[in-house]
């Protein structure tokens, strides 16, 4: 599996195109595709429960030089991003700060940017919708 690539996916519950508008604001996400159930070529398969036709059905967006694949999912509730985390990293101290403090808007802080061992500046936060973020400066 040499050539596979791993990306995460996640699934917003609904709230997927304001998550992107987010992450547009936050850290200069790109959208490379977004398509809502309406746009389907194909009706949903038998048995699938209704869905407002208008949500994102499937997005692709680029943070930097990675891939995140998105959706509203086929549910209504709340999203829960449990077990994993996002790792992003970036050149500079001030551009860490820039990334953590606008993922932590509406969020909440769970480590505070500061030096460590392994970074000269690291972060934890969970963005408003729910998504687990560690921010890191890259070491020389």
């Amino acid at each position: 599996m040499k050539n596979a690539i791993v990306q995460p996916y996640l699934f917003f519950e609904g709230k997927c195109e304001e998550a992107i508008e987010f992450y547009k604001k936050a850290l200069g996400a790109e959208v490379n595709m977004l398509l809502r159930y309406k746009d389907s070529p194909e009706p949903p398969p038998p048995g699938c429960a209704p869905v407002d036709p208008n949500k994102v059905m499937h997005a692709s967006f680029t943070i930097g030089e990675t891939q995140v694949r998105a959706s509203d999912g086929r549910s209504s509730g709340q999203p829960k991003f449990e077990g994993f985390a996002l790792s992003l990293t970036v050149k500079t101290e001030a551009e860490a700060d820039t990334a953590f403090n606008a993922l932590a808007n509406g969020g909440k802080v769970e480590v505070p940017m500061a030096k460590t061992f392994f970074s000269a500046r690291f972060g934890m936060v969970v963005d408003k919708f729910g998504v687990f973020w560690m921010v890191l400066v890259a070491q020389p």
